[in-house]
């Protein structure tokens, strides 16, 4: 994959920060870019929190975790990846905020056959590529919480994207950065958010009817279904802003009943009760850091 050489990251939040990590200890040279000094620097000590914790635990040596640091720059300014291979866009899950995005590197990148990639867990790809100029070269590419770990990645083409661009992407996903690669449909949840969404709303329904308790909820799914999380425990691990926002972007599009979001997840998302990112979910958790 000598052709991608150089990686973008729009986003440094919890997925945004993995994957540039992903990247760097891959051996690409890796631009992270956010929309303020704060942002930044709040997504800098996030990635090298977790570099430096991957190297205390012994899954990365010194020599290694320097190397990955020293690959990875950070900017506030989307025009400074105007010479990347490939961008990955990490965001909020807003299409608008996603579309708008498209359009600022539709303009800056220059490489003509440079790929534009959201990391959307649920919003039609479609929508992204047609906003630019160039949808043969726009694709889902969909890593998973956390990215540093989990290998599946979701590659998802629209109906617009040409098949050298998902060939390009795979062979990335695969042979450079190590991950497990599928090829998804450009249908809202994709396939992993499709099987796993309606799963944790039906035992957040569960929970809100009263039919069983929070640990037992858990406990049932973990030891009688050899789950290693429950359901609510995965709900708080992936966000429960993020999981409301893909049950609702489901909803929009396919508008089965099993797909919407229950009241109690939309109330926990108005009170900032996230799961582990915010440090009160279905569990309390430590302060974010």
């Amino acid at each position: 994959m000598a052709d991608i050489e150089r990686v973008g990251v729009v986003g440094c939040g919890l997925m945004g920060s993995g994957i540039a990590e992903v990247c760097a200890r891959s051996g690409l040279d890796v631009r992270v870019a956010e929309t303020t000094g704060e942002a930044l620097e709040f997504g800098r000590t996030r990635l090298l929190s977790s570099l430096g914790r991957a190297a205390e635990r012994g899954r990365l040596s010194e020599e290694d975790r320097d190397a990955a640091l020293g690959r990875i720059t950070f900017t506030t300014d989307l025009g400074e990846l105007a010479d990347r291979d490939l961008v990955i866009e990490a965001v909020v899950e807003n299409e608008q905020v996603k579309t708008e995005i498209f359009q600022v590197l539709d303009q800056v990148v220059t490489r003509p056959d440079a790929i534009l990639a959201s990391n959307t867990s649920a919003i039609p790809l479609v929508n992204l590529a047609v906003a630019t100029s160039r949808p043969a070269q726009v694709l889902g590419i969909h890593f998973f919480n956390p990215a540093q770990v989990q290998r599946l990645v979701e590659v998802i083409p629209a109906l617009t994207t040409a098949e050298e661009t998902v060939r390009r992407a795979e062979a990335l996903v695969s042979g450079l950065l190590g991950k497990h690669p599928i090829r998804a449909q450009d249908r809202s949840g994709f396939v992993v958010n499709a099987l796993l969404i309606p799963y944790l709303l039906a035992a957040i329904r569960m929970l809100e009817s009263g039919g069983a308790g929070r640990d037992d909820i858990d406990s049932g799914m973990e030891l009688g279904c050899a789950h290693p999380l429950g359901p609510l425990k995965t709900a708080d691990l992936i966000g429960l802003d993020t999981v409301a926002s893909i049950a609702e972007s489901m909803f929009a599009e396919l508008k089965e009943p099993l797909y919407a979001p229950p009241p109690l997840l939309l109330r926990m998302v108005a009170a900032g009760h996230l799961g582990r990112k915010s440090g009160a979910g279905f569990y309390p958790y430590d302060p974010p850091r």
